[in-house]
């Protein structure tokens, strides 16, 4: 038997099992009403008065409010499509860039968004140039799924460009 919050009131309004108001009863019919189930008795509204007070399997409604709040998180993490991020440097090997492409395509079938990033170290920065024309050209080997959301801009020492599934947006 559990009862949520310290009932203080000698009369309670209940509601049984089946989501029925009984009414206002006193507190041992209330408790007694549940022993007889083999449920709990929750203290629903202590605000109000008399006390509303419900019959109720308290652990099991618990478990199920905790299951409606991770179901809505998966929900609203799926609806929104995460952003991935994948770095590269201005002298990948094109096998590696190959490699980096077809995750990057696997994260855009399944509706997320992809960024990659170029970043310049020392002197690279010389020859931004050769950044710009590997974002273009990773640009191009995705063109049939994504489209550019976001053109490849420089920031600081890293070139950015923003890919984005083409059914989205």
């Amino acid at each position: 038997m559990r009862i949520n919050g310290g009932i203080k009131a000698r009369q309670v309004r209940l509601i049984d099992e089946s989501n029925h108001q009984v009414g206002i009863v006193g507190l041992s019919d209330a408790l007694d009403k549940a022993r007889h189930v083999n449920l709990d008795l929750v203290e629903v509204a202590p605000d109000n008065d008399p006390p509303v007070c419900r019959i109720m399997d308290y652990g099991k409604w618990l478990y199920q409010q905790k299951r409606k709040l991770r179901e809505a998180h998966k929900k609203s993490q799926h609806s929104i499509g995460t952003l991935k991020e994948i770095r590269l440097r201005p002298e990948t090997d094109k096998h590696d860039l190959a490699i980096k492409v077809n995750h990057a395509r696997e994260f855009l079938v399944k509706g997320h968004k992809v960024q990659f990033t170029l970043f310049f170290r020392g002197r690279q920065l010389l020859h931004q140039d050769m950044g710009y024309a590997v974002l273009d050209e990773v640009a191009r080997s995705l063109d049939d799924i994504a489209k550019i959301e976001r053109p490849s801009k420089m920031l600081g020492r890293r070139l950015t460009l923003l890919l984005v599934p083409k059914g989205s947006g």
